[in-house]
């Protein structure tokens, strides 16, 4: 269980630190005059810290160490 933790943990981070974010569409209101209204979507983009993408990359390590660690101590 640790060591898929750890691998979701390093891919995320690998992920947040290459991309640099999450991007998303949203819808927004441009012109809203009585019944006429008038949407576009918008893309944007939920950004992550460099230092938190790091500390994934580094917590996911630590994990798959752990569970290394764990099998070599019960075989």
């Amino acid at each position: 269980m640790m060591r898929i933790a750890g691998v979701v943990l390093n891919l995320l981070g690998v992920l947040s630190l290459w991309f640099g974010g999450v991007p998303y569409k949203t819808r927004e209101t441009v012109l809203d005059i009585g019944p006429l209204k008038a949407t576009t979507e918008v893309e944007k983009k939920a950004e992550i810290p460099p230092p938190i993408g790091a500390g994934l990359v580094g917590g996911g390590t630590v994990l798959l160490l752990l569970a290394g660690l764990g099998s070599r101590k019960r075989s």
